[in-house]
């Protein structure tokens, strides 16, 4: 039997998700499910293990972003917004008395994009606070009478911004792209000094439904839909979690959401540079081949007009690149990939075997397209037991060992 006080909390999510939809127009049905359900687990936060961030990005400005975070801000405990902050300010923000704040991050590309440089100590701190127990080992005191503290940096996060994110923040994160809204796509004017009253009484109802359900949601382990493991299964078990408890019809709409935001995450997502090298050798260099010279390499990527390899930070790929990003990965005997001497008519240039490049492409790359072996153009070297693939072949195939050995120019 229900206690008369008891709080109908699928009732109260229906409530949080449309003053979202008021002021915000997110790309999809499963953003909203995923922005109410982030709301509440930051009411809830210190029953998980893991706290997913909740990044709002778009390509260009005037795509609700801002709106959507300070509508977030509304709704969730101890909210501090900012564009700026230091690492250890931040740090000394979560271990302070108050309780673990809500931090909400505007114009993130400020801070990781291409023209900021790289913030790894920002960076560390987002990515250390998504796990219970992440921190930081720093000094304290005065003068030489410092001891070592370290500084919790588990809180929910929120972000806004233009562009994509680092890698590391990326995969900790929800995504919600979002877009500008197109002519038939209202919005209700957002006017704080009626509004933030509003969302405050639902912040307050938030917090006093999780108090009723906080033993319940600690002890949670919900089920994963099917194919949802690793990285993205931490990232959505709070939320999940979230939505068993709740009830109604939130326990299904937060798995479909699930599903279809992880596949829109893998879709627009590139792969690592890393990973993109492997798969263009694989596919479109060595397509079968055993061997390939180091400048034959280069040069196939060089022709690839829709690959990054011809500006690399301003200059194209080179031998000396080719062989950093291949190293990272390992050979079948887990030795790292180093270019190796091949036997040519023309001499005995550097190049790389596919005998020492199979593991990373099994382990990395996604599976091949079919026919791949045969999708090469003509003007693809391949050298094949030490001898040239045909006599009609490309120039670069009759190259001098001398030349061979060269990195090649963008042309």
């Amino acid at each position: 039997m229900t206690a008369p006080n008891a709080i109908d909390g699928a009732a109260l999510l229906d409530e949080v998700e449309a003053f979202h939809r008021r002021f915000n127009v997110f790309p999809t049905e499963a953003a909203y499910v995923a922005v109410a359900l982030w709301d509440a687990h930051a009411h809830l936060i210190d029953c998980f293990e893991t706290t997913p961030r909740i990044a709002f990005l778009s390509p260009e400005p005037g795509s609700g972003k801002s709106r959507a975070l300070e509508i977030v801000e509304l709704l969730t405990p101890r909210p501090v917004a900012t564009v700026s902050a230091s690492a250890n300010a931040l740090y000394r923000l979560v271990d302070s008395a108050e309780g673990l704040p809500t931090v909400l991050f505007d114009e993130v590309d400020t801070i990781f994009g291409p023209k900021a440089g790289a913030d790894e100590a920002l960076r560390g701190f987002l990515n250390a606070g998504y796990r219970r127990i992440g921190g930081a080992l720093r000094c304290v005191g005065e003068g030489s009478n410092q001891n070592a503290q370290v500084f919790n940096s588990y809180c929910a996060v929120a972000m806004a911004g233009l562009g994509s994110l680092p890698d590391t923040v990326l995969t900790r994160s929800i995504i919600v792209r979002m877009r500008k809204r197109a002519p038939n796509e209202k919005v209700e004017p957002y006017r704080q000094r009626i509004h933030e009253k509003q969302g405050h009484a639902l912040r307050d109802r938030l917090a006093k439904w999780a108090d009723t359900v906080r033993d319940q949601v600690a002890q949670a382990w919900p089920a994963m839909p099917d194919g949802v493991t690793d990285r993205p299964a931490d990232v959505w078990e709070p939320l999940l979690a979230v939505a068993d408890a709740i009830g109604g019809d939130w326990p299904g709409r937060a798995r479909a959401a699930c599903l279809e935001l992880i596949s829109a995450a893998h879709d627009n997502d590139e792969a690592s540079l890393g990973v993109r090298l492997l798969t263009d050798l694989r596919d479109k260099v060595f397509c079968g081949a055993d061997r390939m010279p180091t400048a034959a390499i280069i040069e196939c990527l060089l022709r690839m007009d829709d690959a990054p390899w011809g500006d690399l930070d301003d200059k194209p790929i080179n031998s000396r690149t080719l062989a950093r990003l291949l190293g990272q990965y390992v050979t079948p005997a887990n030795k790292p990939i180093k270019p190796r001497g091949i036997r040519t008519p023309s001499g005995f240039p550097k190049g790389y075997y596919a005998e020492d490049l199979t593991d990373a492409w099994t382990r990395y790359c996604p599976p091949p397209p079919e026919e791949s072996a045969t999708s090469a153009t003509s003007a693809t070297p391949q050298v094949n037991r030490g001898e040239s693939v045909a006599d009609t072949a490309t120039p670069i195939r009759h190259m001098s060992a001398e030349a061979a050995t060269q990195p090649t120019l963008a042309r």
